[in-house]
């Protein structure tokens, strides 16, 4: 059986570092997926943005929980879209980042899935987010930020291609 998922780049921080890019994406996949794990050197949020684009063309809409409180929240007219929606990145023990990019070299406006999720010293923290890049370029470079942060040394991002099924 062929594998759907196909690996395109994958980036273990040697050094901390603001951002993680992915660039010069291919456009012969359906979609894309994004998985990050990873800790930061100071709790922040964590924000996903497309081809270098820093204007406002995104909106998002999130729910998350903290073991202690749940919540939701949303953004319009942004200039990223959230990967974790409670801003409690560990500093210590890695948190899990996806994001499913869906139809990303097409010509319609860009959607995507993110989901976070980590253990805050027994707490927990959880969250998912719908996004949108009213864009309607193909997507040819995704930049993970820690917002105020820095991704620590070690933390780990892939790029999957997701083949036509």
């Amino acid at each position: 059986m062929a594998s759907t998922y196909e690996p395109i780049a994958t980036t273990t921080l040697g050094s901390a570092a603001s951002s993680i890019t992915f660039s010069s994406i291919p456009a012969t996949y359906t979609d894309l997926r994004v998985v990050l794990v990873g800790t930061t050197t100071a709790t922040a949020n964590c924000w996903l943005t497309f081809n270098s684009d820093g204007a406002t063309n995104y909106s998002d809409t999130l729910i998350y929980g903290t073991g202690a409180s749940a919540g939701s929240n949303g953004h319009s007219s942004a200039t990223k879209i959230v990967l974790n929606g409670s801003g409690n990145t560990n500093t210590s023990t890695p948190t899990f980042y996806s994001a499913d990019i869906f139809s990303y070299a097409g010509s319609t406006y860009k959607t995507c899935l993110t989901i976070g999720n980590g253990d805050l010293n027994g707490s927990g923290d959880v969250n998912c987010a719908v996004g949108l890049w009213r864009s309607t370029s193909a997507i040819t470079s995704v930049i993970l930020t820690a917002g105020s942060s820095t991704w620590k040394t070690g933390t780990t991002a892939t790029l999957y291609g997701i083949k036509s099924a």
